[in-house]
């Protein structure tokens, strides 16, 4: 067999170094900064310094699979690189107070933290892009074989092709059906015909995407094949045929158990970040909440008689209503809750087709969020009128429930907002809001925030 030798088991080792020369980097760049400043000297001492680079130490063996992960998303990068940075603080902190070698003011240890965590996240979100151009020339690659070409096998095969940078090369498929062959155009033979594949072909990945219920002699076949040719294999489990969402695997003692719904919004610590952050924003924006409303209330007025404010009830968090405010756009109607509304609804005043268009009806719903009804990011709310109807059409509708609903939406910064004219709209949203549910993360909702922000600044053209 010829030798592996393309130096990508380096990568995690050479990018693991450059993360202990950040951190290094940010403490002698810190003290550069605050020369002269003799409350914080000691932060500068050979002890402390070298109680910060052993707490990186431990923060690379556990962090470090970053840099190896072939599928990984910025947001989450980002997400990774602030646990790092939270765990270093806690180890530095721990060990330095204990041996007595920190007296600084933590003032400045906030500053330096912070400071790290920005460049950390920066290089690993560009270390990222750098690896996926470096796989794009043909560097760093695996050479895989796909075993199975039923669903499961075929759509394993279409995602490790659906973009080079994850660096997979299909070198090999098999399959005991002749029809497998068009699944693609690396077929080399059946199931008999891996062994010798194998031996005399480079694979540094073997992935198998037989079922073992149906054929569990072959699946043990393969796994020894693996093991006498010192090939890393992977079991493809079948329940992806329909289970199409992301999963969990534990296990009740020695029996493994699979959770289809792994919300992130289930672990407390999550919880509490997401809520503090929706308390913060919501209470600022309510203290200057005057500066606003004191304008808009009077454009409401002289636009049409009726109050300022419009009270709907509308489905929240595991279907439970509660009352959702916004500015009144409409002129008094007796369908407001029933009938969306719908683009040049004769319905909505001037006035009130302005503050749609611009998002801006939809601001004391930071009310909403201090009282806890709704996140500042989550799926938008429906009238419960919508839920009724929706929850009879659409499968897994009232999975979007599943979390507190909120003022913006993955879904409505990816297009689908205002009225739902067909069903595969609000399928689509309902998509959407489902994904956002099983992949939140801080980053993700400051991503959103962001483009939803950029979108009212520039009008959208279904906001109405």
């Amino acid at each position: 067999m010829k030798s592996k030798g393309r130096y990508g088991q380096f990568v995690r080792w050479i990018f693991s170094i450059i993360d202990l020369l950040i951190v290094n980097l940010v403490f002698f760049a810190s003290r550069w900064w605050n020369v002269g400043d003799a409350e914080v000297t000691t932060f500068y001492s050979r002890p402390v310094w070298l109680v910060l680079n052993v707490a990186m130490m431990v923060c690379i063996y556990f962090y470090s699979d970053v840099h190896e992960r072939r599928v990984f998303y910025a947001d989450r990068v980002v997400g990774q690189a602030l646990k790092l940075v939270l765990t270093h603080a806690g180890i530095f902190i721990a060990l330095s107070t204990f041996l007595g070698y920190y007296t600084a003011p933590w003032s400045h240890a906030l500053k330096f933290y912070i400071v790290f965590f920005m460049v950390l996240a920066t290089w690993w979100v560009l270390s990222r892009q750098f690896v996926k151009l470096y796989r794009n020339q043909g560097f760093n690659f695996k050479r895989v074989i796909v075993i199975g070409g039923g669903t499961v096998g075929v759509r394993l095969i279409n995602e490790m092709l659906a973009d080079q940078g994850y660096g997979y090369h299909i070198v090999g498929f098999f399959d005991n059906n002749p029809k497998a062959r068009s699944a693609s155009a690396a077929y080399q033979g059946t199931l008999d015909d891996v062994e010798q594949f194998v031996k005399t072909h480079q694979v540094d990945e073997m992935f198998c995407a037989v079922p073992d219920i149906e054929d569990n002699q072959n699946v043990s076949r393969m796994i020894r094949i693996a093991d006498n040719n010192a090939v890393d294999f992977y079991y493809v489990p079948q329940f992806g045929r329909t289970v199409t969402r992301q999963f969990e695997l534990s296990s009740v003692g020695d029996v493994p158990i699979l959770a289809v719904h792994p919300y992130p919004l289930k672990n407390p610590i999550n919880r509490l970040i997401k809520r503090a952050f929706d308390l913060l924003v919501s209470t600022v924006m309510l203290i200057i909440s005057p500066l606003v409303i004191i304008p808009v209330a009077i454009g409401i007025k002289f636009s049409s008689p009726g109050p300022i404010f419009f009270v709907q009830k509308r489905t929240g968090y595991r279907g439970q209503a509660f009352n959702c405010y916004k500015f009144r756009t409409m002129r008094i109607n007796s369908d407001s809750d029933t009938l969306q509304a719908t683009k040049g609804d004769p319905r909505v005043t001037k006035f009130g087709n302005f503050l749609r268009r611009t998002s801006i009806d939809e601001l004391p719903q930071f009310y909403n969020v201090w009282r806890g009804d709704m996140s500042i990011v989550g799926p938008r709310p429906h009238m419960v009128a919508q839920t009724e109807m929706y929850s009879e059409l659409i499968d897994k509708y009232m999975l979007r429930h599943t979390i507190k609903p909120g003022i913006t939406g993955w879904a409505q910064v990816r297009g689908y907002r205002g009225q739902t004219e067909e069903l595969w709209q609000m399928e689509k949203r309902v998509e959407y809001d489902v994904w956002y549910a099983e992949n939140w993360t801080f980053f993700l909702d400051m991503k959103i925030i962001f483009r939803t922000v950029w979108n009212a600044l520039k009008g959208e053209d279904n906001a109405y």
